[in-house]
């Protein structure tokens, strides 16, 4: 392959064709940082306007490494993979006091920040700071397993270092910001998944996959292991003033300190849902509830997997001492605090089946 050929061809496309993108406006490291962490994934069109909100809220290293973790989870909420934006502030932190608020320009510093991997250090590296780093994500691998038709299995963490090596040797040391975002660029809106548009590729005629005829074989990639189905009943349980009960999840595991209503695991007898919703909030609260009937289902698909929700409305009579891992809020209050997206569509449900009522 022509090296110098291939990156004059990649480059010019993109400085030509790339799309218009928020973080793309100036190379503020930060800016990048936010970027990449909101883009692990997630689409595009889905990360603009969080992106946007979250720079208003947190527009440096400074306003977010000392924003109360409520708001940012807040102003996160909806974008999923909550461990991101807690790592991306711990991260920040560190930035703010050891580096005095200036995110590090060295791939061993860069790389020593909670959540920082070889993909995020390499593109906040060259986007921001022009050094000829790489950044191999998924996208990346596809790019290249056909250009270089490099039949290594992408799933397997193994492979990644190949890449990133044949990206030593492509990348440009004029432009290593164009080049990486390039290939991205590429993968997003060229060099698909299934059914890549060729005729359209600016780096076609170095592309040795096309050339054989087998661009549709390529990346190689073993299949995940099935989702699992886990079945659960929750309810939006309110007290005699109205107030809707909410609670704090763990600090740790899936959905981390995130708010959501009583929720229960269920057994395989669904006949029973209703009961065992009522023994889980006996069992927390020590008092009776009435579980009233089931104002729908919600499925919300994880990477691992599965929920199949039941929802129900709830109501209850007595006093629970409110901590602050749980609340009692007013419908105009519940807005303030951070919910998953299952819930946040619990909600949303609620509502509508009280408006109806």
């Amino acid at each position: 392959m022509d090296i110098k050929s291939f990156q004059d061809d990649l480059i010019g496309w993109f400085a030509s064709e790339q799309r218009d993108l928020p973080w793309r406006k100036d190379k503020d490291p930060y800016k990048v940082w936010v970027s990449e962490i909101m883009l692990q994934q997630t689409r595009v069109d889905t990360v603009i306007p969080y992106f946007n909100r979250f720079l208003d809220h947190f527009p440096t290293v400074e306003t977010l490494a000392n924003a109360d973790e409520e708001k940012v989870l807040k102003a996160w909420e909806g974008l999923g993979y909550y461990s991101r934006v807690r790592n991306l502030q711990t991260a920040v932190r560190e930035v703010h006091e050891k580096y005095s608020g200036k995110v590090p320009d060295s791939p061993s510093e860069i790389s020593s920040l909670k959540g920082v991997g070889p993909y995020t250090a390499g593109a906040i590296l060259s986007i921001a700071y022009g050094l000829p780093e790489p950044a191999v994500d998924g996208n990346v691998m596809r790019v290249l397993s056909r250009i270089l038709l490099i039949w290594d299995d992408i799933a397997k963490p193994s492979s990644r270092k190949n890449f990133e090596e044949a990206v030593r040797e492509l990348i440009s040391h004029e432009n290593p910001s164009f080049f990486n975002q390039a290939l991205m660029e590429l993968g997003a809106l060229i060099c698909t998944p299934t059914s890549p548009s060729c005729l359209l590729c600016p780096v076609r005629e170095h592309c040795q996959a096309f050339h054989a005829g087998v661009q549709s074989e390529l990346p190689v990639k073993t299949k995940k292991k099935k989702q699992r189905n886990v079945q659960l009943a929750a309810g939006i349980f309110t007290n005699d003033e109205g107030k809707i009960l909410i609670r704090k999840r763990p600090e740790t595991g899936l959905l981390a300190n995130l708010w959501e209503f009583p929720t229960v695991e269920q057994s395989l007898d669904f006949q029973r849902q209703r009961d065992q919703l009522a023994e889980h909030f006996e069992e927390q609260y020590e008092i009776t509830p009435k579980v009233h009937e089931s104002i729908g289902q919600i499925d919300h698909v994880f990477s691992h997997l599965k929920w199949n929700i039941q929802v129900y409305s709830a109501s209850f009579t007595g006093g629970i001492k409110e901590t602050p891992q749980l609340r009692l809020v007013s419908e105009n209050e519940i807005e303030e605090f951070a919910f998953p997206v299952p819930y946040q569509k619990m909600l949303k449900q609620y509502l509508e089946y009280k408006k109806a009522d």
